[in-house]
């Protein structure tokens, strides 16, 4: 009976090393799990979990997946429905998730006493205004590989909401777009900080439309916007931390007033800093 023991403790690893090799080694999948919200609103920056070294796919674009497996998209304002992402972890099969959009009530916000020429600009200020944005939308599309975007943000200064996110605008009676980020009044010179860290794609003093302008890129397609800026302490390049000052609030551009708009950015969409602040 001893002999028989000591023989099967002996065959004991050999046999755990063949049931090792013939199940193989445990997929990404089933040591990661592809974790991402049920649903989310309209406007909301969403930030999943995959398996690391997978491919991801979200409206027709790949995604970075971060080194130890978060991806991050944004959920337009006009969104809805479920939105659709596709993950394909390394060795494994194509799994389709979806998130479903809530709407949003936006109201109508009027603005009056705006600068007639910034409402209705003559074609060459409508030139200039066109050349200015395409900087800003080229600015966008970096895909820096920092992972700021998973910071808690925090306020860029403190102040009442005076705009907010999506809303749609009506200046001087004149119908515009929807409200592309959060307005927050504060005196002019008031220190804006940034609500996350990043490197500044974009630093301009003088746009026509947003006056004193700075990009923040936070990593993976996520951007912050700072408007109205009466000036700017950063430069395209610079990398700042979160709380750093980047500029003071001013009432340059299309402003009735001093405040910062705080946009943010998908890459090309658009999401509510507010629902990101919120996030915590």
């Amino acid at each position: 009976m001893i002999g028989l023991r000591r023989a099967l403790s002996r065959l004991l690893p050999v046999l755990m090393m063949v049931s090792a090799l013939v199940a193989g080694p445990a997929s990404a999948e089933t040591q990661v799990p592809i974790v991402f919200p049920e649903q989310v609103q309209q406007g909301s920056m969403v930030i999943g979990r995959v398996p690391p070294g997978s491919q991801v796919t979200h409206a027709g674009r790949t995604l970075g997946v971060t080194d130890y497996g978060t991806v991050v998209l944004g959920i337009g304002r006009e969104a809805e429905g479920t939105s659709e992402v596709t993950v394909t972890p390394p060795g494994g099969q194509a799994r389709t998730v979806g998130i479903r959009v809530t709407e949003r009530d936006f109201p109508v916000e009027r603005i009056n006493g705006v600068p007639p020429k910034t409402v209705s600009p003559p074609p060459e200020i409508a030139e200039r205004i066109r050349r200015e944005q395409a900087g800003v939308s080229q600015a966008r599309t970096r895909d820096e590989r920092i992972t700021d975007f998973a910071e808690d943000f925090i306020w860029p200064v403190k102040g009442r909401i005076s705009g907010r996110f999506g809303n749609q605008r009506v200046y001087n009676g004149t119908p515009g777009s929807a409200h592309s980020g959060m307005d927050i009044a504060a005196a002019t010179g008031t220190p804006v900080k940034a609500p996350a860290g990043g490197i500044v794609t974009f630093a301009n003093p003088d746009l026509y439309l947003t006056g004193g302008t700075v990009l923040l890129d936070h990593g993976y397609g996520i951007s912050s916007n700072f408007l109205h800026l009466s000036k700017l302490d950063v430069k395209v390049g610079d990398r700042v931390a979160q709380g750093d000052v980047i500029g003071e609030v001013g009432a340059t551009g299309r402003a009735t007033g001093p405040h910062l708009h705080w946009g943010m950015n998908w890459f090309d969409t658009r999401i509510d800093p507010l629902l990101v602040l919120e996030r915590q």
